[in-house]
């Protein structure tokens, strides 16, 4: 027979699984989405987005720097002066990008060089400050892991929404491959360039701030 499962084990399962962690994880990626929802962060969505495969890297690396960092100043935000606190946010957020950069820069050197000192400007991005300030000073560090990594897909989603359409239509690719066929360029189909502007990251990023707040009024109007 095996040994049964002690009480204090099931206890820590289903509160790392409650509905009120789902509610987290859920608020920062559809219910509260920091750019469809809050216009948060929205400078990469303009810079970085122009191509699918650096949006998703953008994205990733946001989900590893944003989780990372909600748990560590979460963790010790007891021991943090509060006349300091946000020079110790920014130093936590600073070494993860650092190892982020690091990492894209041996590994990913193309992506690097596109995505520029993009990168290094989570450091500043209001998303990053706001959870830290607002979530996890107030706390404890699962919960805070999940909003960090709720909040990062969120704006990961809607930034490789973005990047999507832009590259499709102005490109007439995807991650890189030829979606429109070249029948249609030979009819006179041409790509659109105001999508690898910023201006056209600008409409796109309306069109899908507009789609995402209709839908959820039609939610929850039902």
């Amino acid at each position: 027979m095996s040994a049964p499962v002690p009480q204090n084990q099931v206890v820590v399962k289903e509160a790392l699984l409650s509905k009120g962690n789902q509610k987290i994880f859920k608020d920062g990626l559809w219910d509260n989405n920091p750019i469809s929802y809050q216009v948060m962060g929205i400078c990469s969505a303009l810079a970085v987005t122009t191509a699918v495969s650096t949006g998703l890297v953008m994205s990733i690396g946001l989900v590893f720097v944003l989780g990372c960092s909600e748990a560590i100043i979460s963790s010790i935000r007891r021991y943090i002066p509060a006349r300091i606190r946000i020079i110790v946010q920014i130093a936590v957020v600073s070494a993860f990008v650092i190892a982020l950069d690091l990492v894209l820069k041996a590994y990913f050197y193309a992506v690097s060089k596109q995505l520029s000192v993009f990168v290094g400007l989570i450091i500043t991005n209001t998303l990053v400050m706001a959870r830290l300030e607002g979530f996890s000073m107030h706390n404890p560090p699962w919960k805070s892991f999940l909003d960090g990594v709720g909040n990062a897909l969120g704006y990961g989603l809607a930034l490789t929404a973005v990047a999507s359409i832009r590259e499709l239509f102005g490109a007439g690719t995807l991650l890189g491959f030829h979606v429109i066929p070249q029948a249609a360029y030979e009819s006179g189909y041409i790509n659109n360039g105001l999508m690898v502007l910023s201006p056209g990251a600008f409409f796109v990023l309306g069109l899908i701030i507009w789609g995402h707040r209709s839908i959820a009024k039609f939610v929850e109007g039902k």
